[in-house]
């Protein structure tokens, strides 16, 4: 690149940054990230997407900004691990260069690294359940029945040569009960349940999964069946019957109400995406905690993973104006403005009930 061009780009990278600073708006949020990725540097696209989404949070041009510069670090990162394994092959180096293909949806170059890592690495279960994984992901999209014969395929083979690895015999214990195949299923499931006698959850899928009637266990025969249909069996084991959506978000805004009567809690809120519950005094949408809220939350989560020290959950902040305490996970997130002098270990206790709440009303919708 010629030094003019060189300088016209920085000059416009200033002047989008200026205006996203002074006049932020989706569009130059957009226009500043797009340059960004147009220097291939991807991870200031991204954190360019990320504040544009604090600020505008329904923009679907963000997300699709967002979704862009993912991308292109993860294709970065995949020709990295090409280079590193050009000079010294290792098989968890082939894992995580696999997994990075799957979510490019790259699958010549998925098979590609597949066929060298078994050749190099024969004895490596790890690139069979990771084709087994890249099948199913086909498989429960397009419901076709030779993408779940090659996922049985190669989950099988991963489950032969290690019978101890629960993520390969798990997988395919969900497929085959979600095809109809359940006395299969239970045998990979009791597999399961003699590796980890602990695991609640999966006593919870067996109770479920052994009242069920058996359909054979023809499984290409099954699973041409779904391809017929268009539907599967069952739905997914982690579907097992909870408590309704609309009780456990019943439950959550009792702990709203219950949290903005706490002694000196001014303002309380809960948010997931671009929904928000509100208690106290909050005078529209418009109001600022709303967005000092979102925007601490992200900032938080951001610094925390670049320091690569874990997640933000809990984070309070001090000011002029008392305390603001958020309580975040995944998508929910619950926070409330309350004075100097509030008890915050009981405040951050209560918003930590109300987001494990909507997390299990989340889980018992399906959503």
């Amino acid at each position: 690149m010629h030094l003019i061009q060189r300088m016209k780009i920085w000059k416009e990278l200033r002047r989008l940054e200026l205006r996203a600073r002074e006049q932020p708006s989706p569009s130059t949020f957009v226009d500043l990230g797009q340059v960004y990725i147009n220097l291939d540097l991807h991870d200031k696209a991204e954190r360019i997407a990320e504040d544009g989404l604090a600020l505008f949070p329904k923009a679907p041009e963000l997300r699709q900004l967002l979704d862009c510069a993912r991308r292109g670090l993860r294709g970065k990162q995949a020709a990295e691990l090409r280079a590193k394994l050009t000079r010294s092959p290792n098989a968890a180096t082939y894992r995580e260069l696999a997994k990075l293909q799957i979510e490019l949806g790259d699958q010549a170059a998925l098979h590609t690294t597949c066929q060298e890592w078994s050749l190099r690495f024969p004895d490596d279960p790890g690139c069979w359940l990771v084709l087994g994984q890249a099948r199913l992901v086909g498989f429960y999209r397009d419901l076709a029945a030779r993408e779940g014969q090659e996922a049985v395929r190669c989950l099988q083979r991963a489950v032969a040569m290690a019978p101890g690895d629960a993520q390969a015999r798990r997988l395919l214990g969900d497929l085959l009960y979600r095809i109809g195949a359940v006395n299969g299923a239970m045998e990979h499931l009791h597999k399961l349940q003699e590796i980890d006698p602990q695991d609640t959850e999966l006593q919870t899928l067996l109770a479920h999964v052994q009242g069920l009637a058996d359909r054979g266990d023809d499984i290409d025969g099954l699973l041409e069946d779904v391809e017929a249909h268009g539907s599967l069996a069952h739905p997914s084991l982690a579907a097992v019957p909870k408590p309704q959506g609309d009780e456990a978000m019943a439950r959550v805004r009792d702990g709203l109400a219950h949290v903005a009567d706490l002694a000196g809690v001014r303002k309380a809120t809960f948010i997931r995406g671009s929904k928000a519950l509100v208690k106290g005094a909050i005078r529209d949408g418009r109001d600022p905690f709303l967005r000092v809220v979102r925007v601490v939350a992200k900032a938080a989560h951001r610094f925390a993973r670049r320091l690569d020290i874990g997640s933000a959950n809990k984070t309070v902040v001090d000011g002029a104006f008392g305390h603001v305490c958020i309580c975040v996970y995944g998508e929910a997130l619950a926070a409330v403005q309350c004075d100097e002098g509030t008890d915050l270990t009981q405040v951050m206790a209560e918003l930590q009930e109300i987001v494990a709440g909507a997390l299990h009303a989340a889980e018992g919708s399906g959503k």
